[in-house]
């Protein structure tokens, strides 16, 4: 049996405060006469009160009137169109590791059965925090085996009651605040990336990124993919990335300036055109925009808009899904 869940939606919550906002008679008219239109005038329409082919309603497809409480209320967001640059930019996969200088393995310094265990895996433990409690074949006597570094637990290896040989790894400890990235490049794009180099980084599973920039490129090739393998240092002090995880990373081998840049949040695609939403006062205006390099965050536009205009880059969608529902309720 299949179960379906209900989740409401940013246009759903528009729809439903624009409702609340106003009267839904009086809305078009008060919308029109803000814009010059006159619901009774018969100027531009045919017999049947429909707009002339070639003619736009501002509440039809073209514009919509939003309040600015309710715009808050659902997320809409403004920025100015502005100078910028667009990035060069190749796509790498990778792995996260522990740095080699940020591992631990504790092991047991004379042989003797394990007493008792203090810490678990995942446990975080302190520099000198004891680790475990062993009772020494040669001295008859007790002792601890204390954590060498501050750290998480990746590993138990011993059990209470068994017997520790002399040199065995109780405990695998690393420092997770920081972790490397291992970028796997291929072929000649090798020759483009270089110490310094900016990457952001993507999670394959929740989409979360991280910037950092490259630390250096091993001089090596790695056996098993032939590829040669660019490092990053990741800050990690939340914990939030696991190492052994594999990532997606973008790195930045050189960027080009750009008279007026717009954030891909912004960008739509209305009746097969790309356009983004003007706004002026409570007015949201469609705008057919012709579109030139882009990069994974932010798009150049090459006309349609003017450096200045405040364009809508958070909840775009939002924006069109009401100016579609206003075109639908014209259409009828």
């Amino acid at each position: 049996m299949r179960t379906f869940a209900f989740r409401i939606t940013a246009p759903m919550v528009l729809a439903l405060l624009l409702a609340a906002c106003s009267d839904p008679a009086s809305t078009p008219a008060s919308a029109d006469a803000a814009h010059g239109h006159d619901d009774h005038a018969d100027a531009g329409h045919g017999e049947d009160g429909h707009a002339d082919a070639g003619e736009h309603d501002d509440h039809g497809d073209e514009a919509t009137v939003i309040p600015a409480d309710v715009a808050e209320e659902v997320g809409i967001r403004v920025a100015p169109a502005a100078a910028g640059t667009i990035a060069d930019q190749h796509e790498v996969q990778g792995l996260l590791t522990t740095l080699e200088t940020g591992n631990a393995r504790v092991t047991a310094r004379f042989p003797g059965p394990v007493r008792r265990l203090h810490a678990e895996v995942g446990d975080r433990v302190r520099a000198g925090q004891v680790l475990a409690t062993i009772d020494s074949n040669l001295s008859l006597s007790s002792y601890t085996v204390t954590a060498p570094i501050a750290g998480t637990v990746l590993a138990r290896n011993a059990s209470v009651g068994e017997s520790a040989a002399e040199g065995v790894v109780l405990y695998e400890l690393a420092d997770l605040s920081k972790l490397w990235v291992d970028l796997h490049v291929f072929g000649r794009d090798a020759e483009h990336l270089a110490a310094g180099s900016p990457v952001t980084i993507t999670r394959l599973g929740d989409g979360a990124t991280a910037d950092t920039r490259i630390d250096r490129v091993l001089p090596g090739t790695a056996t098993a993919s032939q590829s040669t393998i660019a490092r990053a240092t990741l800050d990690n002090a939340d914990g939030k990335w696991r190492p052994g995880s594999a990532v997606r990373a973008m790195v930045t081998v050189s960027t080009q300036p750009a008279d007026l840049v717009v954030p891909l949040t912004a960008l739509q695609q209305m009746d097969g055109a790309d356009v983004v939403f003007v706004r002026e006062g409570e007015r949201y205006e469609k705008r057919v925009v012709t579109l030139g390099r882009r990069d994974a965050r932010q798009v150049e536009i090459t006309g349609g808009i003017r450096v200045g205009e405040d364009v809508v880059v958070e909840q775009s969608y939002t924006v069109k899904a009401d100016l579609e529902k206003a075109g639908a309720e014209h259409a009828h």
